[in-house]
């Protein structure tokens, strides 16, 4: 029987990712989702208090798949580590269909919608975003002890290597195009470069 929980419960999230990364957390119903998801009202609410609960557990699961990939990238071993940082933009940049204006990303679409919203998933937003970039600041580190990647700060590098691809995502989902993302991994290669 718990098992079944956890499915249902996966279930609703993974629902909800694809319905919200589409149109957001606001002008999604509950009704919507559990429609979608074929999954009745009071099964929801075994999971979940409320809807920004149900968000924020959204936000948790989402940072920790995403997390799991980007480590799968940036931990492979026999690649240096500028390369496994040049792979990891590199996915970002395949994963967006600029004709569309979509991204998977839940931090592009949901950041400015819920922070104003809801305290708990802005810091949910806000932590899961630390971690992703003290796991590029990790493998700057490892890039600059192998000489790839210049001396510099970490913090600041990883920091601005982040907000230039969630800037960048943003401008492409406005204006239905690649430029915007392909101008971020020019600069990144100048900004990683020896």
């Amino acid at each position: 029987m718990k098992t079944k929980y956890q499915d249902t419960r996966q279930h609703l999230l993974d629902t909800g990712r694809i319905i919200l990364a589409e149109q957001g957390f606001s002008s999604v119903g509950l009704s919507t989702l559990l429609q979608q998801a074929g999954v009745p009202k009071g099964s929801f609410y075994h999971y979940f208090k409320s809807k920004e609960h149900y968000g924020q557990a959204l936000l948790e699961d989402y940072f920790s798949t995403y997390l799991q990939e980007m480590e799968a990238l940036l931990g492979q071993s026999g690649i240096g580590a500028k390369e496994r940082l040049f792979n990891y933009f590199s996915l970002w940049l395949q994963r967006f269909t600029p004709e569309q204006g979509r991204c998977d990303c839940l931090v592009v679409k949901l950041s400015a919608e819920v922070a104003d919203l809801s305290e708990a998933m802005r810091l949910t937003l806000k932590e899961g975003t630390e971690r992703v970039m003290t796991r590029l600041m990790d493998c700057i580190d490892e890039a600059i002890a192998e000489g790839s990647v210049p001396v510099q700060d970490v913090r600041a590098l990883a920091s601005n290597l982040y907000q230039l691809w969630l800037g960048a995502s943003l401008l492409t989902k406005l204006r239905r195009d690649d430029e915007q993302i392909r101008q971020a991994m020019q600069l990144t290669y100048k900004l990683l470069a020896a």
